[in-house]
């Protein structure tokens, strides 16, 4: 849904973390970090879907991603799937999932997040990988939804403005 408006103005198309303020320090969605994945997203109707193609500095295994790269890859499609299907702010709180297999480097990957439960604070999201069509990495994270104060709480300070409309 490329150029729509969300119910706190924000516009919704391809979007990175410059959402959350041009400093924002993100590993992986910030546009500036030096060693960052750099992601982008998009909404594709009840889901959210980015691409991304591993390089050699994210291998473990000679030619292959570090599984906890792979993991911090289906973490920011979880959070984004809760910033742009729900315009909230979420803390992973759980990941369970599943490497199907190896994710090669060089070859992109499609990320892809739907909500597939949800209670007042806390939002379970789907989360699979694939790359070449076949799916390598299948699972489920949980968000735990703060409000300000809990979200400042969390932080140990007050949250960036930029994040305001996203916490209540």
């Amino acid at each position: 849904m490329s150029g729509t408006v969300g119910a706190h103005g924000v516009r919704w198309g391809v979007i990175d973390g410059a959402l959350f303020g041009a400093d924002q320090p993100c590993f992986g969605c910030s546009p500036t970090h030096p060693h960052g994945f750099r992601l982008r997203f998009e909404r594709d109707g009840d889901s959210v879907v980015t691409k991304f193609t591993p390089g050699p500095l994210h291998q473990g295994p000679p030619g292959i991603m570090h599984g906890g790269l792979v993991a911090t890859l289906a973490d920011e499609v979880g959070a984004w799937t809760v910033v742009l299907l729900r315009e909230k702010f979420g803390f992973t709180a759980e990941v369970a999932g599943k490497l199907l297999r190896p994710i090669r480097v060089g070859a992109e990957v499609v990320g892809r997040g739907r909500v597939v439960r949800e209670a007042r604070r806390v939002l379970r999201v789907g989360v699979e990988l694939a790359q070449g069509g076949t799916p390598a990495f299948t699972g489920e994270l949980a968000f735990v939804l703060l409000d300000r104060g809990a979200a400042e709480k969390m932080l140990g300070g007050p949250i960036p403005d930029a994040w305001l409309p996203f916490c209540r």
